[in-house]
């Protein structure tokens, strides 16, 4: 049982360097062929190269007039039904012949002999069924060429590219059906505490449980599919049964982290055989969040309880790690200016909300204790304060809060 293992060693693992723990702690999970709309979120697992030109024949850009030559052109008689509609079939059409205008949509096929299309407001019809320009044409005026933004096979965007609806919509447009993406990691929460409520106003010694609301949208915004949120007690014999019977890519617990007499995760962790990868980081808050590899491909990270130190411990250990099994390419570097003083720790990193201003610059938020949320609600972004805190001017990194984050990395 638990109360008979060696106790654990205890040492803090700088936060830059658990930071990249995380990363390096897994590979890519497999591809997988989702729809267009299945794919949304997930991450391109091979190059996206066009399946067709695009356009895949030319094109109208305006409604108006497919013309051929100069002007004055001759219409045919309205009764004719020769317009040309986008997604008929008219390839094999009459040639426009010289001197001559159909009328035409946009996005139809134009017909060959076409040399340009004049906008309906820059044409006069006469009672003779002529056609008159306002304005000069040119050659191939208001034509999208066959192939103008791709030719078949031409490379459109490299894998690890996050599946916005701009990339679905680019790839219907280039004849994609299906994408093959990395598959999206499987997440389990486990909220841990007898002292958590879910509903009503804290009484009797317990509290509203904040993390179980949060974590799972944000889970969600970092490219994990959240399978289940489960709050637990304090009881080893449940926590212990709730881990091995969980078959998630990660499994993320909230409190039990410490030392503590109810405390189980470490004990869970050496009754199960994981391997303790991050013990501990040298940040505040989050100091006792850890990162554990239960087996081959599945993971635990265990954050603290108090929220804002959780959400630290979110940012330092789930992410990154997500990220890699997402198949997602680490984002760039970002930093700021800071407007006001950053207190730091005198060891430790401090992960700070902020609020971003225009500039390039941050302003460090009150209410920042670990167990606070109310900075971390107006702050649309974490400071990276190094050991010792930061003065008015200097940069720092930033760490973008999920919510907030880019669609596409």
């Amino acid at each position: 049982m638990a109360d008979h293992l060696p106790p654990r060693p205890h040492s803090a693992t700088p936060w830059p360097r658990a930071h990249l723990t995380a990363a390096r702690a897994a590979e890519a999970l497999p591809a997988e062929e989702r729809t267009l709309g299945e794919a949304l979120g997930q991450v391109l697992a091979d190059p996206l190269d066009a399946l067709t030109d695009l356009p895949s024949f030319d094109t109208s850009a305006m409604d108006g007039w497919a013309v051929s030559g100069p002007g004055p052109w001759r219409l045919p008689p309205p009764q004719d039904g020769t317009d040309v509609l986008a997604g008929a079939d008219n390839s094999g059409a009459t040639p426009l012949r010289d001197g001559h205008a159909v009328r035409i949509a946009t996005g139809a096929r134009v017909p060959p002999g076409a040399t340009a299309v004049l906008r309906s407001e820059h044409g006069k019809v006469t009672d003779q069924g002529e056609l008159h320009a306002t304005r000069r044409v040119t050659h191939g005026q208001d034509i999208r060429p066959r192939g103008q933004e791709c030719r078949h096979g031409d490379h459109l965007l490299p894998e690890g590219t996050t599946v916005s609806p701009a990339v679905a919509g680019l790839a219907a447009a280039a004849g994609y059906d299906r994408l093959r993406v990395t598959r999206r990691p499987r997440v389990e929460i486990l909220v841990l505490g007898d002292e958590l409520l879910r509903e009503g106003l804290p009484q009797g010694g317990r509290i509203r449980d904040a993390l179980g609301p949060m974590l799972g949208p944000w889970l969600a915004a970092l490219g994990a599919e959240v399978i289940a949120t489960r709050r637990l007690g304090d009881d080893a014999d449940d926590l212990h049964d709730a881990v091995t019977a969980s078959d998630a890519d990660l499994v993320l617990t909230t409190g039990g982290t410490a030392s503590g007499p109810v405390d189980h995760v470490h004990p869970t962790l050496r009754r199960v055989g994981a391997e303790l990868l991050v013990d501990g980081v040298a940040v505040r808050p989050g100091h006792p969040m850890l990162l554990a590899r239960l087996a081959p491909g599945r993971h635990l990270v265990g954050l603290p309880g108090n929220p804002l130190a959780a959400v630290a411990g979110l940012l330092t250990l789930a992410e990154p790690l997500l990220r890699t099994l997402s198949g997602r390419p680490a984002p760039a570097r970002t930093r700021a200016t800071l407007a006001e003083a950053a207190q730091g720790h005198p060891t430790d990193t401090r992960l700070m909300p902020v609020l971003r201003l225009p500039g390039d610059r941050v302003r460090p938020l009150a209410f920042h204790g670990p167990a606070m949320l109310r900075g971390l609600a107006a702050a649309d972004a974490l400071a990276v304060v190094p050991p010792g805190g930061a003065a008015p001017g200097d940069t720092v990194g930033l760490l973008s809060l999920p919510w907030a984050a880019p669609a596409a990395a």
